[in-house]
């Protein structure tokens, strides 16, 4: 068992703990990084966060961090709970313990359960409440409410909350100032972008000088019939598809049809999205390309049509559905897919609780009954013992009455005599 076992599970809040949504991890090097992979507990097989027959008890998982197969145990974050996982990575010295400003910062405007991260160079923090619409990662910092799990260590910071707190508002200023996009970062970024544009326009793979401002082609794809799909990839939501590679390469093909195949402002964009990580440029490739470099390759060369101004803004409701894998049939059917397993989910929670419901009415009921057969029984054992006491008061009486009566008989019947 690796060191980022948990020692002591009762730092855990119980809130948490209660929840049967935990998985293990187990770390494996991955083209030359270290990656930690989610697995079954008890099973070994592995594990996804959209899939609960994959999950198990908090106690379940902890036992599997026993073998030889799992490093330590994760926490899933659903659209049933209102957990929100705020991860603040490479911000902490481990050696020393120093952190960044930033981390610090959060950390303590949550004013939540914090512990440190597995490698020990980051924090996890845990609060209730509803994660703000928009991204949801800039740079170091993200914030995650569904489809996710969360490696837990139970090395909890000291002078931090133990349990899992209810931070709304800090939530939503947070968001704001950390990772939602800032109008001064947009008109940079404009500026950057259209000074380049002035020295030297570009022309896609398409042929078609799209030559349209950040601002302006972002726009268009969130007011496209596929806008909504496009602002969840835009703003780092991966759910729905099986890995967030694909959900990269399917926000790289609706760049591609935006921008008419420009790779500079496909590239440009897409490190302004919440999907960005340090993965985008890493070379995984043998003739020294990235991963990013690749992706926006393939993506253009799976795209058939393009965006062209020329023909209206009419073409913005017209994106093929051929145009790519990621974007057509297959995606369309994944979408429907992972919607009605999503609602079949909240159908079987709402049973669930209607079962919850009538069980704990029943039991009211139950024990309304038992109340008002314990009061009456206690009436009547009251009634009884008055008319006891009554009856023995009377007897004693009597039994005096007829004891002087002896008395005096015998008294007078001497003298008689």
């Amino acid at each position: 068992m690796s060191e980022s076992s948990i020692d002591e599970s009762e730092a855990i809040p119980e809130t948490l703990r209660e929840r049967d949504q935990w998985v293990c991890w187990r770390e494996e090097e991955r083209d030359g990084k270290s990656t930690k992979i989610p697995v079954t507990p008890g099973g070994g097989g592995f594990a996804s966060s959209t899939e609960s027959e994959t999950w198990a008890s908090f106690e379940t998982a902890l036992d599997y961090t026993e073998t030889a197969h799992a490093d330590g145990v994760g926490f899933v974050f659903t659209d049933d709970d209102p957990i929100v996982g705020v991860d603040l990575d490479d911000c902490r010295d481990p050696e020393t313990g120093d952190v960044d400003d930033a981390a610090l910062d959060i950390i303590e405007r949550l004013d939540s359960y914090t512990e440190v991260s597995p490698s020990g160079t980051g924090y996890h923090v845990l609060i209730r409440g509803e994660l703000p619409e928009g991204r949801n990662r800039r740079g170091s910092i993200e914030l995650y409410d569904t489809a996710r799990f969360f490696t837990v260590t139970g090395d909890h910071v000291e002078r931090t909350p133990t349990c899992v707190a209810r931070r709304q508002d800090a939530l939503r200023a947070i968001h704001r100032e950390y990772v939602q996009e800032t109008e001064r970062d947009t008109a940079a970024e404009s500026e950057q972008r259209g000074s380049a544009d002035d020295e030297s326009p570009t022309t896609g793979a398409a042929g078609v000088d799209v030559d349209l401002e950040d601002e302006d082609l972002l726009e268009k794809a969130r007011n496209a019939s596929n806008g909504e799909k496009f602002e969840r990839l835009w703003n780092g939501n991966t759910a729905g598809y099986d890995s967030q590679s694909e959900a990269d390469m399917a926000l790289c093909c609706l760049l591609a049809f935006w921008t008419g195949g420009d790779r500079t402002q496909m590239d440009h964009l897409f490190r302004q999205s919440g999907l960005l990580r340090e993965k985008w440029d890493e070379v995984h490739y043998a003739d020294g390309s990235t991963y990013g470099e690749k992706t926006i390759e393939r993506a253009i060369a799976t795209t058939s049509e393009f965006y062209d101004p020329d023909a209206g803004d009419d073409t913005a409701d017209e994106i093929p559905a051929t145009s790519s894998p990621d974007v057509g049939a297959a995606d369309s059917e994944r979408s429907r897919a992972y919607l009605a397993e999503k609602n079949q989910i909240l159908s079987d929670r709402v049973d669930e609780l209607e079962a919850t419901l009538t069980e704990k009415t029943e039991r009211i009921d139950a024990l309304e009954a038992e109340v008002k057969r314990l009061t009456d029984e206690l009436a009547t054992r009251g009634q009884e013992e008055e008319c006891q006491g009554e009856h023995a008061a009377t007897t004693s009486e009597n039994s005096s009455e007829s004891e002087s009566s002896s008395l005096l008989g015998r008294l007078f019947g001497g003298r008689s005599k």
